[in-house]
């Protein structure tokens, strides 16, 4: 158990510098000024534009790091720096924002799935954890045959909701990623300067992702063995 203590702490350390990075990279790249002149809001409308889409609104959003695309009411939902800026970090925000939305309008299967997991595990989250515990605490006090031995499992499944919606995740968000850099490329948006420090910038929010990925599969595997073992 030792060792998965340590995979814990060595994902941990690896969410802090990832994040960390990123925060960093979009500092670095918010100094990369446009030679176009034109704003996050204006590239996202562009894109949009360019790929046939006139139902999504693109519309500014309180916070950093606060970007989204909302399938349910077609919204680009764009930080205020991202929306007002003109440089590369928010180029690459804003066109990635927009590939979400492209891949809402030509049916991208991952983006589907993701969307239908949402509402389940917006639920099950919520619950998986305190019936994993109260699981083992009950089945720990009546025997590994008791009903807690099922209550455990039932959090377990739970769990693996949330770990299947990070996994899924992935090629939603890399999939957006590269929509996004091939049409700045594509579209010659940006210089070859800007177009690197766009690709950087999207590079190290995807792997934000991945990390969060890698630990929730830890932590469904951890308590996976925490039930299996009790049940000995």
């Amino acid at each position: 158990m030792i060792g998965f203590y340590i995979l814990i702490g060595v994902i941990s350390l690896m969410s802090m510098l990832v994040s960390n990075q990123l925060k960093s990279k979009f500092k670095k790249y918010s100094q990369t000024q446009l030679r176009n002149g034109m704003s996050g809001a204006e590239i996202a409308q562009k894109m949009l534009a360019d790929n046939g889409i006139f139902d999504v609104k693109v519309i500014s959003t309180p916070g950093k790091l606060t970007d989204h695309y909302n399938p349910k009411d077609k919204t680009v939902n764009l930080s205020e720096a991202v929306y007002n800026q003109r440089n590369a970090a928010a180029a690459a925000v804003a066109a990635h924002e927009v590939g979400h939305a492209v891949q809402h309008a030509k049916a991208y299967s991952y983006l589907s799935m993701r969307s239908q997991l949402v509402p389940i595990v917006s639920v099950t989250s919520k619950f998986s954890q305190w019936l994993v515990i109260g699981g083992l605490i009950l089945g720990a006090a009546s025997g590994a045959t008791s009903i807690g031995f099922y209550i455990a499992i039932a959090g377990l499944v739970c769990m693996g909701f949330a770990t299947l919606f990070s996994f899924i995740t992935l090629p939603v968000e890399y999939d957006a990623s590269n929509r996004a850099l091939a049409w700045l490329k594509n579209k010659n948006m940006v210089s070859k300067e800007e177009y690197a420090s766009s690709k950087d910038a999207l590079k190290w929010a995807a792997r934000t992702y991945l990390v969060a990925a890698l630990g929730s599969l830890a932590m469904l595997l951890y308590w996976g063995l925490q039930i299996l073992s009790g049940r000995d």
